[in-house]
């Protein structure tokens, strides 16, 4: 027997290519503006999501701040920004409708795009954000 035996074994997907925050939101800041969602892990905790309250475009944002309200059956979580920077675009699909944040967190489901300021934000990598959710 392992140590893991009594509890559910996690098959996240945790893509590679993204970083991550303690707050388990993605940021993708190989394109520009930088996308921004939030993770599988925080998907299935939220549950089958029924309402997005999304910020409007040319709002400003700092690394900490709630910029989305997320609202499940269960819970009603915000997303806290891991960067610093200007809402650029939201995804109005997930306004219309939120399940495609549990569909597809790291594809269609993204949430905000965010022309990110110079700092460098202080975001996890694929295997340090694993360690969190394990």
């Amino acid at each position: 027997m392992n140590e893991n035996d009594n509890e559910q074994p996690l098959n996240l997907d945790i893509p590679d290519h993204l970083e991550y925050s303690e707050e388990h939101a993605w940021v993708d800041r190989s394109v520009d503006p930088a996308i921004v969602g939030i993770t599988e892990y925080a998907a299935d905790q939220l549950g089958e999501l029924v309402f997005v309250d999304l910020p409007e475009p040319g709002s400003r944002v700092e690394a900490g701040d709630e910029i989305v309200e997320l609202e499940s059956s269960k819970a009603v979580q915000p997303l806290i920004s891991p960067v610093a920077g200007t809402v650029k675009y939201v995804n109005r699909d997930v306004a219309d409708d939120p399940s495609v944040i549990n569909g597809d967190p790291y594809g269609e489901g993204w949430i905000v795009k965010i022309e990110l300021d110079d700092d460098e934000p202080d975001l996890l990598s694929a295997e340090e954000y694993a360690k969190i959710v394990r």
